[in-house]
């Protein structure tokens, strides 16, 4: 499981920063990176900092994999989707589902540039 997610994260840094990590509190380029973890540490505030801070996936401990199924079958249904079918689907249960339905429909409109990037990409296998 944690390789795989490391791949999410991987493909979450290149959509979010591209090349060069990139603080989301003070905008600066200029970081560290944690030998053991998949964090950063900013040299001009100081502070430490992961690729998911900023967004959606901040502070949950659902899995990038399931996010990234979730977003998808979140923004792809016409119709729209269920909680209890996004809990089977996916794999949670329905209180964590309703709050990724949540989280997805506030993103869609707060941080619509990554959640298009997100819907638009080749998930890793």
């Amino acid at each position: 499981m944690r390789n795989n997610n490391d791949k999410y994260l991987t493909l979450l840094e290149q959509i979010r920063w591209g090349a060069k990590p990139k603080c989301p509190y003070c905008e600066s380029t200029n970081a560290t990176a944690y030998k053991e973890e998949r964090r950063y540490h900013c040299n001009t505030c100081y502070t430490s900092y992961s690729v998911t801070v900023g967004t959606l996936f901040h502070k949950t401990h659902v899995s990038l994999e399931k996010w990234f199924l979730a977003i998808r079958l979140i923004l792809n249904s016409p119709e729209g989707i269920s909680v209890r079918k996004l809990a089977k689907v996916v794999g949670v249960n329905k209180n964590t589902a309703c709050y990724m339905i949540e989280r997805v429909h506030k993103a869609a409109s707060e941080e619509r540039e990554l959640i298009q990037k997100l819907v638009n990409i080749h998930l890793p296998n």
